[in-house]
């Protein structure tokens, strides 16, 4: 665990390090003082500490930069609180987190369910055979909603991927450029098909393809992958970027081809 969380002395020295590097190499200690909620001369002992310990060098009246080893320290400290906190959001507040899941077949509150992802969505299966369980704390009928807390376990899940599918843009090809049924061909291989474009969406009317949406398709086929679906985008040459660029920020597997 990082010193910081384990006493406050630790901790008041993280933060008045962070201020210097912040702030640095003019730093004023009454600035600091009042970020930080010590005195002046509270800050001044602290920095005379940080400057004996190789972390801070000195280089002048109220001019300071933190050193290598002042930097790797602080490095050090911010990684662990940040591990802590994945642990809290990720683990402990998951687990006492309550979600809406579709159930499978009858569950009464307090029942033990099982926990999946199905067509992108969560699905509840009373007992706990699966490596992912949950508890219902509400009654449902089978294929309706009911709410689930107390996660355990992680589902199963392969990440799906992406498909590109560039169409010419309308400047330089007729709508019916498009070779309707490859491109209905290869979208039938998705889960999900969604557009980027108008060219994207007249193409996809041609070839009689279900188009989910056309709004930020970028976006909906990153989240599609992230829970097991494989998702079709069929963006105009000029759209394309923009579909990929949503891609990579949300770190997917995908491929630009033609159809």
């Amino acid at each position: 665990m990082s010193g910081a969380l384990e006493d406050k002395r630790t901790a008041t020295r993280f933060r008045i390090l962070a201020e210097i590097a912040d702030r640095q190499p003019a730093v004023s200690q009454g600035e600091i003082a009042e970020a930080v909620g010590v005195t002046s001369q509270a800050v001044s002992e602290y920095i005379r500490d940080l400057v004996e310990d190789g972390l801070v060098e000195k280089q002048g009246r109220s001019r300071y930069r933190v050193t290598k080893e002042g930097v790797d320290w602080l490095f050090q400290e911010a990684r662990a609180l940040q591990r802590f906190a994945e642990h809290v959001t990720d683990d402990v507040l998951e687990s006492v987190n309550e979600d809406a899941a579709i159930v499978t077949d009858d569950v009464a509150a307090g029942d033990t369910v099982t926990l999946s992802l199905r067509d992108g969505l969560l699905h509840a299966t009373p007992g706990d055979d699966g490596p992912a369980i949950g508890v219902a704390t509400t009654d449902a009928e089978a294929g309706d909603a009911a709410s689930v807390t107390g996660f355990e376990g992680v589902i199963e899940m392969e990440p799906g991927s992406v498909r590109v599918l560039q169409v010419p843009p309308a400047r330089v090809a007729e709508a019916d450029a498009v070779d309707a049924d490859a491109l209905a061909a290869a979208c039938d291989e998705a889960d999900i098909v969604v557009a980027a474009g108008v060219e994207a969406v007249v193409a996809c009317r041609h070839a009689e393809v279900d188009v989910r949406t056309w709004f930020a398709p970028g976006e909906v086929a990153a989240d599609a992958a992230a829970r097991g679906l494989d998702a079709a985008v069929v963006a105009s040459t000029d759209t394309a970027g923009r579909v990929t660029d949503a891609l990579r920020d949300a770190g997917v597997l995908f491929e630009v081809t033609e159809p």
